[in-house]
């Protein structure tokens, strides 16, 4: 059975954050978003520290879909250079994944846009 993949990435606001999700789980390319405001973030960008405030999403589909799940958030998302982050997952419920492999199915994905 194929494995579960968890993506992270950071957003500038919720707004942005829950668009994108959105278009992403109706592409069937994630079978759900989680959105998590309030984190601030302390990075080094272009030879500066920077600080921010963001917003972590997490997004859950199967690892198939890692590529493709990759270049359409990339397209959308509105930083120069996002983070897109996989995060392997070794076991999940089983439950758990033929939700996530029936949410992101056979159908068609839309493609990047961008």
């Amino acid at each position: 059975m194929e494995r579960p993949l968890l993506v992270y990435t950071t957003f500038p606001d919720a707004g942005t954050a829950l668009a994108i999700g959105e278009e992403l789980v109706r592409a069937r390319l994630a079978a759900c978003v989680n959105v998590l405001p309030g984190m601030t973030s302390v990075y080094a960008w272009k030879g500066t520290v920077e600080r921010g405030n963001e917003v972590v999403t997490i997004l859950k589909t199967r690892e198939s879909l890692g590529p493709a799940l990759a270049a359409a958030l990339k397209a959308r998302h509105p930083y120069e250079t996002p983070i897109v982050l996989h995060l392997p997952v070794l076991e999940a419920d089983p439950d758990t994944m033929a939700w996530i492999v029936a949410e992101t199915g056979d159908e068609p994905q839309a493609p990047p846009t961008g």
